[in-house]
């Protein structure tokens, strides 16, 4: 505040014009400050945010259509303030190493899946991959339950500490239940399977694979369909009918197994630099959260609609067939994620924390979710059936 005092007694006219002039003047200066402070105030106000989020998925993926979204309701959401520039993976971009330069601020930001992390701490495996739902059930709707309401949140959060990275973690898109995959020749039987030289997922799904004597193999996402045409493997998985059909996999094999619990749910998230995250206001971090959870709902009902047109399109025009997968395969498969998940929970104690925190969960939840669900099932395979007719 400017106070300008004066005189109450003037000697002369002159006195008094000076007098209201230098006043007039003062009060001109002090209005002229007045609006540089509110100008600056309102450009610090508005300052913009810019964080460049690299994903080690390329353009033409699903989770870059959906991280684009998500970065567009963050600016809405934030009125500006926060700019997410998505970049997707290029035949040149590094994305090894990509938590460690998030860590050390060398970039802002970056998009993953989750249980690509599971060479640092195994327990990364339960927020991004929990194989055979987990052996509690868990779907991807289930696990979502767990992960907002269950204390899912609060371990996940807890998870990067464990991990020893200075990240903000933001759990974005969960998809879900993967395909068994892609066969050359029909299979029957786990003998079948294992006569395949399969690629499978890596950390606990591909371990659980190599315990069951299959000839599994993992390898990034673009380097299957050449594998598959120059026979390194005759078997594949990736995901879901959609990302299949974009890798080409329908191209070289035919027999396709939808059915398979590897991977009931895969979830990608977003992983901010701590000390960035710190600079961006509380009303601001709410907001990117909030986008965030309306992500998850977005991911479920899109892939859906789109994985079932991509489904739709495969059988009909590229003559995929879409065969049972055999039922020696749950048994097993399920009884060898088990037994790694004991080896785990003895040998890690978050791993242990966060599957009891699961399993207390799945204990009220899942069966409540399975028999509501399982009629819908019936509903819908009766459908599924009359229209194949």
């Amino acid at each position: 505040m400017i106070c300008v005092q004066v005189e109450p007694v003037f000697q002369n006219r002159k006195a008094i014009t000076d007098g209201v002039e230098e006043v007039n003047s003062l009060k001109n200066f002090t209005l002229v400050s007045f609006t540089v402070l509110v100008l600056i105030a309102s450009s610090l106000a508005h300052s913009k945010t810019v964080i460049k989020v690299q994903m080690i998925m390329g353009k033409d993926s699903p989770e870059y259509v959906m991280a684009n979204k998500f970065a567009t309701d963050v600016l809405a959401l934030t009125g500006g303030e926060v700019v997410l520039k998505i970049l997707p993976k290029l035949k040149t971009t590094e994305t090894k190493g990509l938590l460690e330069r998030i860590n050390k601020g060398e970039i802002g930001g970056g998009i993953a899946w989750t249980h690509y992390w599971s060479s640092y701490h195994p327990a990364t495996m339960l927020f991004g991959s929990p194989t055979a739902g987990a052996g509690l059930g868990f779907d991807n709707i289930s696990w979502v339950s767990w992960f907002l309401y269950g204390g899912g949140r609060e371990l996940y959060d807890q998870l990067w500490s464990e991990m020893g990275m200075n990240i903000k973690g933001v759990m974005l898109q969960p998809q879900g239940p993967e395909a068994l995959g892609w066969f050359k020749e029909p299979i029957k039987s786990m003998e079948d399977f294992r006569e395949y030289t399969y690629r499978a997922p890596p950390g606990i799904p591909g371990q659980a694979y190599v315990d069951l004597g299959v000839d599994a193999v993992t390898m990034a996402g673009s380097e299957i369909f050449p594998a598959l045409k120059s026979g390194t493997i005759d078997a594949a998985e990736w995901c879901c009918p959609m990302p299949d059909r974009i890798f080409g996999l329908h191209k070289v094999l035919k027999n396709y197994y939808l059915q398979g619990i590897h991977q009931n749910v895969v979830n990608t998230d977003m992983y901010i630099n701590g000390d960035l995250w710190k600079q961006i206001s509380t009303q601001n971090q709410k907001a990117i959260l909030i986008a965030a959870d309306a992500s998850m709902m977005h991911t479920i009902a899109w892939r859906m609609h789109e994985n079932g047109k991509a489904l739709k399109d495969l059988t009909d025009n590229h003559g995929v067939i879409l065969r049972d997968t055999p039922k020696d395969y749950f048994t097993e498969y399920s009884q060898a994620a088990q037994k790694l998940y004991k080896k785990f929970s003895s040998s890690n104690p978050f791993f242990r924390k966060v599957y009891d925190s699961m399993e207390k969960f799945a204990q009220s939840t899942v069966p409540f979710w399975a028999q509501a669900q399982s009629s819908n099932a019936q509903i819908g395979s009766a459908y599924a059936n009359k229209i194949k007719k």
